[in-house]
């Protein structure tokens, strides 16, 4: 089954690779015994279905989570193996949909008012008042 991650952006599932294992954790017999834990990779630098932009955003962006271009996403969190493909699909596309993502712009550095910073040293004398009040009285 095909992946659609954007309108435009659809990753075939012959580049899609599954692999799956036994999930570690709580589920008794169950767990000893069926390879639910799904560990899905897709090589994004070999990948057909990116443009050459694309590609070199995805490889700059996801390069921490990349280890020779390929990217893996497990899920383990349900008993069922069918579930957990379903998990792994979902975390692959949204991984790619917010590498592909445009970048946000960059915040513009703001002084604070003079308001804000009377209420600010306001509070620091009040906290300071309130710890002076506390001490012990100096022995005469």
């Amino acid at each position: 089954m095909d992946l659609t991650v954007l309108p435009g952006l659809t990753i075939p599932a012959s580049e899609l690779a599954w692999r799956f294992s036994r999930s570690s954790g709580p589920g008794g017999q169950h767990v000893n015994t069926s390879d639910s834990r799904v560990a899905l990779s897709w090589n994004v630098a070999a990948s057909t279905s990116l443009s050459d932009t694309q590609r070199q955003i995805l490889l700059r962006r996801l390069k921490r989570r990349l280890i020779a271009g390929t990217v893996t996403v497990t899920a383990s969190e349900q008993r069922s193996q069918l579930r957990n493909r379903e998990i792994a699909l979902a975390k692959l596309a949204e991984l790619v949909a917010d590498g592909l993502a445009p970048e946000s712009a960059a915040r513009r550095k703001t002084k604070p008012t003079r308001g804000s910073n009377f209420r600010r040293l306001d509070a620091k004398k009040q906290r300071s008042a309130t710890k002076r009040q506390r001490q012990r009285p100096p022995a005469d």
